[in-house]
């Protein structure tokens, strides 16, 4: 009986898990974001990319595990709405992939020593790499409903606040394999194509940015009736 009961909350951890992952992937879609990470980092080395990679899943996790378990309480304590979040996430987005998408394919550019880069490359890990181009409002959304849907009881909940727990490790651990070896991703697909797929991944970016707003504006307009 015992193991029978073990057998079920581990299923219930994995199905969790899995719903949890298929809901954040899509939207933070980190192999699709590599190539405007590789863009934003233009003329820095391996290792440095290498630790910003890092850097950047160890706060995407943060950032949505806060989310989830944190996320309503913080919006409640300072009452903005979630609308509000995601009208003002969104512009923020827009404003990225506009500002992607207006860049000039220029690989001349070199930082003046590699130590000003990776000092240059620190400041910018949390904002912009890591929100909103890797963790923006959008699933920022999603891991807070999803927060928001836990179990009361934290003895019948447990198994979901280990999926709420796992499934943000194993979105991290895809954003660092993704943005770690986006050069090797870059070279084996040539430069014509990582430059097509550079100004594809800003224009997604950049409707991704109307959808999450107009997600937001649409039901802030409702409530007006």
């Amino acid at each position: 009986m015992l193991n029978t009961s073990m057998h079920d909350e581990l299923v219930e951890v994995i199905t969790n898990t899995l719903l949890i992952l298929g809901a954040l992937l899509p939207i933070v879609n980190p192999l699709g974001n590599a190539p405007i990470f590789l863009s934003l980092t233009r003329g820095s080395g391996s290792a440095a990319r290498a630790r910003l990679s890092r850097s950047i899943a160890i706060n995407g996790f943060v950032l949505l595990v806060a989310s989830a378990f944190i996320g309503t309480y913080i919006l409640g304590f300072f009452g903005i709405s979630l609308p509000v979040v995601q009208v003002g996430g969104g512009l923020v987005v827009i404003s990225t992939g506009w500002t992607l998408l207006k860049q000039e394919d220029d690989d001349e550019a070199e930082p003046a020593t590699a130590t000003e880069s990776d000092e240059h490359l620190s400041k910018r890990a949390f904002y912009p790499l890591t929100l909103p181009l890797t963790v923006g409002p959008g699933s920022i959304s999603v891991a807070i409903t999803v927060g928001a849907n836990r179990p009361a009881d934290p003895h019948v909940g447990w198994p979901f606040l280990v999926a709420e727990l796992a499934g943000p490790f194993l979105i991290g651990l895809s954003i660092y394999l993704c943005y770690r070896y986006a050069e090797s991703i870059a070279r084996a697909a040539g430069v014509t194509a990582m430059s097509v797929i550079m100004r594809l991944s800003s224009f997604i970016l950049l409707c991704i940015g109307v959808q999450i707003l107009w997600n937001g504006a649409s039901t802030l307009i409702k409530s007006l009736h």
